[in-house]
């Protein structure tokens, strides 16, 4: 081997070398990839704490003689930030006492059914993001109300401990019928 061979040999070796090295190096997120989702597991374990929340809120449009007022603090093991606590219980008893209707001065809910499907849960550091879709249902004595609202749910996580922090809808123009105006938000 030559000397002009040998270099181009080694100029070639170690660019090689440095390729694979910034490769191993570089985050995923560097290279374009989007954040991870979570496994199926703990999506649903986050769907099942959200979801709990919006059904307790549609439950309050339903008349009953006694509602229980308190907002869960852990939900199948996710905690609820204290804040974000506090919204629940305001948004619980102010809707239980809005007088809800289908039209104003109509006939009360007599029943409610809300549900949370596909959701994706994404993790970035020490934040997950739940979007999932909510539908629900409210029945009055001659008919029934149906909605479906995209919504956003985040998390965040210390020493594997997860706690819910605040939730949103999507759609702007939704305005959901178990929602106090404004997202909810326990930051």
């Amino acid at each position: 081997m030559t000397g002009s061979q040998m270099v181009r040999h080694w100029t070639r070796a170690g660019t090689a070398i440095i390729a694979v090295t910034c490769c191993a190096v570089l985050p995923s997120s560097a290279i374009g990839q989007p954040p991870p989702t979570l496994d199926a597991e703990t999506t649903h374990q986050l769907t099942v704490a959200a979801g709990t929340l919006l059904r307790n809120r549609s439950e309050a449009l339903i008349q009953k003689r006694h509602r229980e007022q308190d907002a869960p603090s852990e939900i199948m093991g996710v905690l609820i930030s204290p804040s974000l606590e506090r919204v629940q219980e305001q948004a619980v008893h102010e809707l239980g006492f809005r007088g809800r209707a289908p039209v104003e001065g109509g006939p009360a809910f007599t029943g409610a059914r809300t549900r949370l499907d596909g959701g994706r849960a994404v993790r970035t550091g020490d934040r997950i993001t739940l979007e999932a879709t909510e539908h629900t249902e409210v029945r009055y004595d001659t008919g029934k109300v149906t909605q479906s609202v995209r919504r956003r749910f985040e998390f965040t996580t210390r020493d594997e401990r997860i706690t819910m922090v605040g939730e949103r809808v999507l759609d702007p123009a939704a305005h959901p019928l178990n929602d106090l105006d404004g997202p909810s938000d326990g930051r």
